[in-house]
Parts: structure tokens; C-alpha cells; sequence
């Protein structure tokens, strides 16, 4: 049994003779018990006793091929970059030290390494170099492998490492963990020769470790609200059909109101009784490959879409058919759903500003034609809602409304969802090849969002589709008839694309015989209050949430915003308002701190009237408490820069109260004041 002490988190170099001394009754075989020895050495020794662990050992196995280390720390891109600020903050604090700071993988590879270049010749004697690995398996005892096996903070100094050669060594280690599931992806760990040796690098290496969980958390919020935002469009449309959106690891992280309904079908049509718990969905593919390489009994690969923006795969979007869209050959899972007899289908679009009606005025007329159309305005316009709108209004609505997103793919990708492929066109084709979205938009409407982004030698294909009405699927040579109404949208100046040779003349006038441009939000703020009143209780009703209105404050505020990300920047705000609030009004206190600004009227902010008048000065009808309060709040709003989440923190009260004093103390403009001197 063992015999080392429990607890002890730290080396204690006096204890050094003694721990050898243990180390040598060990490997005689000898039963042994010393106080000197913890129990998180004795246990490591005894781990690689078991995987026959070379005690002689004096260094780490040689490092890995440069290529394959390139590719490694390809593969934990993500790590490195998370780290990379705190890697070249320790080039400076230990460049005296007689220390270095490392960082491998979640298997002891080495990644990295910073520090006082003095210890390099020491370092490269033993491999302690990028490429090699300090696993306990090939290293023994080491703060580094040490870590990994129990994962949590490891110190070891000098006798307690397991291979002779490494006992001139002093290291402190932490694994980093991933923010979401808690996995190990890697270790920094700080060592030195035995001299070096200093309780506070095992606090450093906690500290370091926090700061790089913190900056991949970070990236990972990032990363998903970049998917969230590029699929709320879909989210939040007027179809029937089920939306989940999986982020980039296969998790389920967002779903319609209709996607559980959705989901029942499927199970009850297959005779299945598994419940519709769409957290539980998981999807799993490799790094490089666009879809997953199995899926479900009862998913299909048409009803996935990737989301890619600049070459970064984001996640993964999976429409279910609804009740209404059932699937078909020709009806694909992006059809929408057919209006009411007799029913306006633009009544949908929310706003009475001159320039919206004049756009809905010409896209109402357009409707009724099958000539092309090129949608132009900003990301978040809603351009995939006035895609809809034609296709409902126009002769041709009994047909498929099928989309896609010309920038989300990869060009193969792209092309294959495209025109389609026949069996065995290329490997990894489906058996039974693909229907492409052009085909399935036969007798109906194909919107190409994005087409800006559709690569320039895929261009002249597309092209003579639209010319000769004419597609052939990869791998064919019969061409299949199709007869669709293009609707196109981009947020690029197209005519510009042309000049610089990135978009085909010829087609920029196929695809451009009548245009439509829709208003930024920012140039119809008059639309934003009936806008907003609209989303608080569609988005309240998807919920499942009781009625909800929006104070006359609020609709000031939001007014007062510039919405660079336009309608479906409000909508998540709205929706993140709705989520967050306790009453059954919604008030600025739920607005979030980025939207806050100053009103936009001429009269000077409280802030700067306080300036002018100099801040000691009492105002009027305030006791001597309140204007001591009143200050107190004036030099937090300052000192935070108007972060309202970080004055509520450093006053210690609630973010509701701190805006609740704001009106209280005529302060409400303090805020915008603030951030547009920032600015």
C-alpha cells in the first residue's frame, strides 16, 4: 500500500534526500513509508511502474516530424490562439528567471514554449522542446504528464520526477479544460532546473491556465453568436418546418417552435416513441468533412445545410419537414408555405416608412411576373423575407420555394448542392446520387442569398442554366428540364464586383433584370417602435411567454440606435429582453449596455451639465444623502464608461436600481454621454 502523505499540494525541496532515498527502495523493490513522500508521487511512480516506465531514462523522446508538428498545432489552432497573449506575455516575465513557460496539447505534446532563452541548451538535453511528448508514459513523473493523469494543479520537484536523468528539473503544471464539456485540451506548466524552484509557479500556472479557459470561452460565445446570427433568418421564419441549429462540435443549440412537432412526426411515422428532446441531438463528422459521415435512422442529408462564413465552418443547420411540407421530389425542405386564398403576401413585412412601402410597392408589382430578381440591402434587411414574399405572391407559388446560401459552402460543396450529382459521380457520392436545389426548384422559386460569393468559375455553368433552362447533375450527361423564377440577393455592389473582375458581366444581367432595394433599419427609424411592439409579441407567443409591452422609454432608446445589423439585430435583442425581464413590461434596465445612447436631440446630457457646473455642486431639491448619492453615481458611470453591468457591480446593487436612480436623478443621458466621449 502506499505510504505517502495526502493533501500536500506544494514540493518541499528539504524533503529532497529523503524522497531519493524512497525512490531507490521503490525501484529495490522494498516496501517503504515516508512522510517526506506525497501521496500524488507515490501513486504516479507506481503508474509507471505498471507501464514499464524506463527509470534510467534522461530525456523525452525525440520530438516529432516538423510537418507533423505543423499539422498538430493546426489541429489545436484554437488553443494557441487563446494562448498566444500570455505565451508572449511570459517571453518577458521569465526572460530573467532561469524558467520556462510551456504549452502542450491534452496528450503532453509540446506545442510551445516561452522564456528565458538561457535554459535553452538545458532544455533541448532533456527535450524540452516543441514536438516532444511529456506524458507520464514516456516521460514518468512530470508535472506535465502528472496533470493530465489526475487532472488538477501538479508541482514536482527534482528527486520526486521517476527517470534519473529529469531529477535536475523543478516544474509546476495545470491542465486547461474545455469551457463547455470539460475535456483536457492541454497543460501549461513552468519549469526551471532545481535552483528555481518557487511555491508561487503552481498559483502562476492556476492563474494562466484561467486566463486561456477564459479567452476560449470567449471564442467559443463568439463563434456561436456568429451562428446564431447567421441562421435567425431561418429560426424565425413563417415555414412550418422544424429549424436546429448545431453548433461545430454537434450540439443542438437553437431550435423553432416548431421543431420538436417536427421531430414527433418522424418518430411516430417510423413507429418510434423516443421522446422529442432536442437537446439529446447530437451530430458528429471530422474536421474536414462538410456533414456528418453517419447519421440518424430518420434524418436525411438533404435537410442539412453547413454554415460557413470566410472558410470557417460554424455549424450546421437541420430542417425536419412540417406537418405542411411534407418531403417530396419537388417540394424540398425549404419550401414555404403557401398563403391564404385571397391573402396579401407582403401583409407579412412590418413598417409604413416611405422608403419600405416604396420597396414592398415594387416588389408587390414584380410579384406578379416570373422575370429575375436582385434583392440589394444590408446584412439583416430581411431579404430572405421579401424572397418569400415573391414567391407567394407569384404565379408560380405551387412549385418548391427552395434557398441557398451561396456563401456558406465550399465551391465542390456548393456545386454538388447546386446541380446535383448522379451515383458514383465522385467518392463519398450517395447511393442513388442527389437532387440539387436547382432541380428541386422546378416550377417554383430558387433564391440564391449571397450570390456575390458564388465563386467566379462556377459562374458560367450557372449561367447557361439560366439560358438554356437546362441542368446537368455531376456526373450526367442527360440534362434534366427546369423551369424556376430566380430571386437573388446580395449585400455587395455587384456592378463593382464586375469592374474588379470578380462577378461575370453576363450574368450580373441575367440575374439583374429588375432589382429591389430594401432600406436599412437606421433609414425608417420611424418604423422601429411598431417594428419592435410587433417582435415583442411574436417572439413572446414562440416562447411560450405571457404578453409583453415595451415602455416608452425603451422605445426611445432603441429609436435612438444606429442597428448596424438592422432587423435581425433588434430581433435578437428583443428576444434577449424578453428572456432576461420580470415583469410584463419590458424597460431600458433590459436593454443590453451596447444598445444604450444618448438621445438624439441637441440639449445638453446630464453628464456634461454636471461637468459645467462642476460635480460637488447639490442640485436643488435633493437631501444631502441623494446628492452624495447622486455623485457617487455620476463618478461610476464615468470611471465604467457607462458599462451599466459594471457600475450595479461596483455600487453593489441591482442593474434594474441603477437605472431606476438614473431617472430618479435626472441622469438617464449620463450613460450615452459617456461612451460617445469614449468614442
Amino acid at each position: 500500500m502506499p505510504f505517502g502523505r495526502t493533501g500536500q499540494k506544494f514540493s518541499v525541496p528539504e524533503n529532497d534526500d529523503k524522497v531519493m532515498t524512497s525512490w531507490e527502495q521503490f525501484l529495490g523493490g522494498d516496501e517503504f513509508g515516508s512522510d517526506a513522500l506525497r501521496r500524488l508521487v507515490d501513486d504516479s511512480w507506481r503508474r509507471c511502474l505498471n507501464n514499464s516506465v524506463d527509470p534510467q531514462r534522461d530525456q523525452a523522446p525525440p520530438p516529432m516530424r516538423e510537418d507533423s508538428l505543423h499539422s498538430l498545432r493546426d489541429d489545436c489552432r484554437e488553443l494557441l490562439e487563446a494562448s498566444q497573449p500570455v505565451m508572449a506575455s511570459a517571453r518577458e516575465f521569465l526572460a530573467e528567471t532561469g524558467t520556462v513557460m510551456v504549452l502542450t496539447d491534452g496528450a503532453g505534446v509540446i506545442l510551445n514554449l516561452e522564456g528565458d532563452m538561457r535554459l535553452r541548451d538545458a532544455a533541448a538535453n532533456i527535450h524540452l522542446l516543441s514536438g516532444a511528448s511529456w506524458s507520464e508514459q514516456a516521460c514518468g513523473t512530470n508535472a506535465i504528464g502528472t496533470a493530465i493523469e489526475v487532472g488538477q494543479p501538479v508541482q514536482i520537484h527534482s528527486a520526486e520526477h521517476y527517470c534519473s536523468g529529469i531529477k535536475r528539473w523543478s516544474c509546476s503544471a495545470n491542465v486547461i479544460r474545455d469551457p463547455y464539456d470539460g475535456t483536457i485540451l492541454g497543460v501549461v506548466d513552468v519549469s526551471g532546473l532545481s535552483d528555481t524552484f518557487n511555491r508561487h509557479s503552481l498559483a502562476l500556472v492556476v492563474a494562466t491556465a484561467g486566463r486561456i479557459e477564459n479567452r476560449l470561452a470567449q471564442q467559443e460565445m463568439d463563434l456561436r453568436l456568429r451562428l446564431l446570427d447567421h441562421c435567425m433568418d431561418r429560426l424565425s421564419g413563417a415555414s412550418s418546418d422544424g429549424v436546429v441549429v448545431f453548433d461545430r462540435r454537434g450540439r443542438a443549440v437553437k431550435a423553432n417552435g416548431a421543431a420538436a412537432d417536427a421531430l414527433l412526426d418522424l418518430q411516430r411515422q417510423r413507429g418510434e416513441a423516443t421522446g422529442a428532446d432536442l437537446s439529446q441531438l447530437r451530430l458528429n463528422w471530422r474536421k474536414q468533412a462538410a456533414l456528418p459521415d453517419e447519421l440518424p435512422p430518420w434524418m436525411r442529408r438533404e435537410w442539412l445545410e453547413p454554415v460557413v462564413t470566410d472558410g470557417e465552418r460554424l455549424g450546421i443547420v437541420l430542417r425536419l419537414p412540417g406537418r405542411r411540407a411534407a418531403p417530396s421530389r419537388t417540394a424540398g425542405p425549404d419550401a414555404a408555405p403557401k398563403p391564404e386564398a385571397g391573402g396579401d403576401a407582403f401583409a407579412r413585412i412590418v413598417g409604413e416608412a416611405p422608403s419600405l412601402r416604396h420597396a414592398i410597392g415594387r416588389a408587390r408589382q414584380l410579384a406578379k411576373s416570373r422575370a429575375p430578381v436582385l434583392l440589394l440591402g444590408e446584412t439583416g434587411v430581411g431579404k430572405d423575407v421579401f424572397a418569400q414574399c415573391l414567391h407567394a405572391g407569384s404565379a408560380g407559388r405551387d412549385g418548391a420555394f427552395v434557398a441557398l446560401n451561396c456563401g456558406g459552402f465550399s465551391r465542390e460543396l456548393l456545386t454538388s448542392e447546386l446541380f446535383g450529382y448522379a451515383e458514383g459521380a465522385f467518392t463519398g457520392a450517395r447511393r442513388g446520387g442527389m437532387t440539387g436545389k436547382i432541380e428541386a426548384a422546378d416550377g417554383g422559386t430558387l433564391f440564391l442569398d449571397e450570390i456575390g460569393e458564388m465563386p467566379k468559375d462556377l459562374q458560367p455553368h450557372f449561367l447557361r442554366v439560366l439560358e438554356s433552362g437546362e441542368v446537368y447533375r455531376i456526373g450526367e450527361t442527360r440534362p434534366r428540364k427546369v423551369n424556376l423564377r430566380l430571386v437573388a440577393a446580395t449585400n455587395r455592389d455587384l456592378r463593382r464586383e464586375v469592374e474588379a473582375g470578380r462577378f461575370r458581366m453576363d450574368l450580373f444581367y441575367r440575374v439583374a433584370v429588375t432589382s429591389i432595394s430594401i432600406p436599412a433599419l437606421r433609414e425608417r427609424a420611424t418604423d422601429i417602435p411598431l417594428l419592435a411592439e410587433h417582435l415583442v409579441q411574436d417572439l413572446a407567443r414562440r416562447q411560450g411567454l405571457a404578453p409583453r409591452r415595451l415602455s416608452p422609454r425603451a422605445i426611445e432608446v432603441l429609436q435612438a440606435y444606429a442597428w448596424p445589423g438592422n432587423v435581425r439585430e433588434l430581433r435578437n435583442v428583443i428576444e434577449g429582453m424578453l428572456l432576461i425581464a420580470e415583469g410584463e413590461e419590458l424597460t431600458e434596465a433590459d436593454i443590453p449596455d451596447e444598445i444604450w445612447a444618448a438621445p438624439a436631440s441637441g440639449v445638453a446630457s446630464p453628464l456634461a451639465q454636471a461637468g459645467e457646473a462642476g460635480e460637488a455642486e447639490p442640485l436643488r431639491g435633493l437631501t444631502g444623502m441623494e446628492n452624495a448619492e447622486r455623485l457617487a453615481l455620476l463618478r461610476a458611470v464615468q470611471a465604467h464608461k457607462g458599462n451599466m453591468t459594471a457600475v450595479a457591480r461596483d455600487l453593489g446593487i441591482a442593474k434594474s436600481t441603477v437605472y431606476a436612480k438614473l431617472r430618479r436623478f435626472g441622469l438617464e443621458g449620463a450613460v450615452g454621454e459617456t461612451r460617445r466621449v469614449q468614442i
